[in-house]
């Protein structure tokens, strides 16, 4: 499999691309080190799906931009075929600000067409393509150079079975009239408000039980502060403080370094220097705010009729297998938990998912219709 080094070979690669029907692609990155994932290496292969040429395309090679690449994913005559695209979508969203479009997931089509909940790559390989992988490689350093064999055959099948996976799985969609499903979907991963994280809202995905709006405050402000450093500094969060201590930071609320010294849980690199003095300044703020955030009250004070619950997921269990669907991509547990309080702003009540479950959920909601077992079917009944 020839490997891509300069920005000549990818722009011819990419122009013989564009008269194909679709291009499979795949990435291998680095991300353990960094806040934003370091680009090791570019998988790309066009048809036909047994022996059509494949590429490696290398963006650490000196000199090579990938702006032709680009151009491709803009290219609308040519569908670009990912498996499990968001982590992939990401790395080029924030490199380029570029999305590749027209996208198909080939995972997202999967789960449409009946091969369970987020079904990985490997699994799709062996009952589509009939080969076997070898994922040995997966977890290696992909940054180092020269690449190894193994690696080399490893990337190389990331994209090569992947052609005959697009074709089976788009085959399918057809024949089930179900393609609007899957590009519903896929408008999520196509969404630039999936990639973006704003350190002002870091402290929503803080979990915590404690529902004082003063904690919450200090919550808020050592969540910006880390986030706000993490991304400027290309670090992973982690590394600056943990969310088991930013929680203990605003239970405790030190106000000076005697007092952050005295933390259990905090890193030593934290206790001192630039973070010391912003996990201070935070605390500070958070103290001061007036304006105090809270959870989500109405989430949190939901009376969920635990009864219709268990029968929605009843329900659910039974609509997704008749339909071929992955239950977890029809409705969430949390879908059916607002269902049964009574709210009705949720996905499952919307587009494709009404037309398969929700309208037959909100008919059991207000008992026009019952469930009832027959062997192990479960059927509806009008009540």
């Amino acid at each position: 499999m020839p490997t891509i080094t300069t920005t000549e070979a990818l722009a011819a690669f990419c122009e013989k691309a564009k008269a194909q029907p679709y291009v499979t692609v795949d990435t291998e990155f680095l991300r353990e080190r960094t806040y934003w994932s370091k680009l090791c290496l570019v998988q790309l292969a066009i048809p036909p799906a047994k022996d059509g040429e494949a590429v490696l395309v290398d963006p650490l090679a000196e000199g090579l931009s990938l702006e032709p690449l680009y151009d491709l994913f803009r290219h609308k005559g040519t569908v670009k075929v990912f498996h499990a695209a968001r982590q992939d979508l990401e790395i080029f969203f924030t490199e380029a600000q570029t999305f590749p479009d027209p996208l198909f997931d080939t995972q997202v089509a999967a789960m449409v067409c009946g091969f369970g909940e987020q079904v990985g790559y490997e699994t799709l390989v062996k009952k589509i393509a009939r080969q076997a992988l070898d994922k040995t490689s997966r977890f290696t350093d992909w940054s180092r150079r020269p690449l190894t064999e193994a690696q080399l055959k490893y990337a190389q099948a990331d994209v090569t079975h992947l052609r005959v996976i697009y074709e089976f799985l788009s085959r399918e969609l057809k024949k089930s009239g179900r393609e609007a499903w899957v590009e519903e979907e896929e408008a999520i991963l196509l969404n630039p408000e999936t990639y973006i994280t704003r350190p002002e809202e870091a402290w929503l995905k803080v979990k915590t039980r404690t529902t004082s709006g003063r904690f919450l405050a200090v919550v808020r402000e050592l969540a910006r502060f880390r986030e706000g450093y993490a991304q400027n500094r290309n670090i992973p969060r982690s590394r600056i403080f943990k969310d088991d201590a930013l929680l203990e930071l605003a239970s405790t609320k030190p106000t000076s370094m005697d007092e952050l010294g005295k933390s259990r849980l905090l890193l030593r690199e934290a206790r001192r220097g630039e973070i010391a003095e912003g996990i201070l300044q935070a605390v500070k703020e958070g103290l001061a705010a007036t304006e105090l955030p809270s959870i989500d009250e109405e989430q949190s004070q939901l009376q969920v009729n635990t009864a219709l619950a268990d029968l929605l997921r009843v329900l659910l269990k039974a609509k997704s297998e008749e339909a071929g669907v992955a239950s977890k991509l029809i409705a969430s547990a949390a879908d059916l938990d607002r269902m049964a309080a009574g709210k009705r702003d949720v996905p499952a009540l919307q587009g494709w998912r009404h037309e398969v479950f929700g309208h037959d959920a909100l008919r059991l909601a207000a008992g026009e219709i019952a469930l009832t077992a027959s062997g192990a079917a479960v059927r509806i009944v009008q009540a």
